[in-house]
């Protein structure tokens, strides 16, 4: 007990000396430039993909408060009908761009933990960065099929058996799991690639770990507070959507990076 408790305070001392906090208000910023051309794209790309509109959203939507959906909803939630594609290459350029930009964001603070100068080169780190964001797109574009012919595959295979009623109950418990294996995925991949220093899975996972379990519970207990007592909108008017958003992706923001100093602080108890 007494090393788990040493361990929390290592890693807080960390995340006070590393300004964690005013770094996770830098990227909630290139979190917001690259959340709506991000969207743009995917929505975009999914009026092409055998994916209903619902179900795009559904993933925001099971997070996210439900002012934040109200503000996705009102400004792209029509681009799922329509199948343009210079919305599309547009969405690519950027999404790439913004995207590649919260990326070096979480490169800076990871190096920041490892306590290593990022001495890659802009054009290194920027194709890492596009790279990083090109995964993570493919990454939420399977997360995306995976509900729809999952539960197609599934159904045909139980039908045998007669259990398709049965199936659907097992399968819409099965939805979390899924979710959580994705982002467990994205974590990892983001942790080993990002930092400019050599990390193996092995030593990535907890923090992995951590970032999954924890945005999920503070995502959902944030969009609790904001959906049952938090009331922005009398404060901030029509504002109010737009705050809620910010203070979402700053607590995001906090959670990753917070992944990333855990992973740190093992590799550095494991040096020591």
């Amino acid at each position: 007990m007494k090393q788990v408790i040493d361990f929390v305070k290592q890693v807080y001392q960390k995340v006070m000396n590393d300004d964690i906090m005013g770094l996770a208000a830098q990227l909630s910023y290139f979190f917001l430039l690259s959340l709506f051309p991000l969207l743009i794209f995917l929505l975009t790309l999914v009026g092409y993909l055998p994916i209903e509109e619902q179900r795009v959203l559904g993933l925001i939507a099971d997070y996210a408060p439900a002012q934040i959906m109200d503000l996705i909803n009102t400004n792209i939630s029509e681009l799922l009908n329509q199948q343009h594609g210079g919305l599309l290459s547009i969405g690519i350029i950027g999404t790439l761009w913004s995207a590649s930009n919260a990326i070096k964001a979480l490169t800076k603070a990871f190096n920041k933990g490892y306590e290593v100068v990022e001495d890659r080169s802009f054009i290194v780190s920027r194709l890492i960065a596009i790279a990083m964001t090109i995964g993570m797109v493919l990454v939420l574009c399977i997360a995306l099929l995976l509900p729809v012919f999952g539960r197609v595959i599934g159904e045909y295979i139980f039908s045998f058996f007669g259990l398709s009623e049965g199936f659907i109950t097992v399968w819409e418990g099965l939805r979390w799991l899924v979710s959580s294996i994705i982002f467990y995925i994205v974590f990892l991949t983001l942790y080993k690639i990002a930092p400019n220093v050599r990390i193996y899975f092995r030593n990535a996972i907890w923090g992995a770990l951590f970032a999954t379990i924890s945005w999920q519970v503070v995502s959902l207990g944030f969009s609790f507070y904001v959906n049952n007592m938090g009331n922005f909108s009398a404060t901030y008017g029509s504002l109010g959507a737009f705050i809620v958003l910010m203070i979402w992706l700053y607590i995001s923001g906090i959670v990753i990076m917070t992944g990333g100093v855990i992973n740190a602080v093992i590799k550095e108890n494991k040096q020591k």
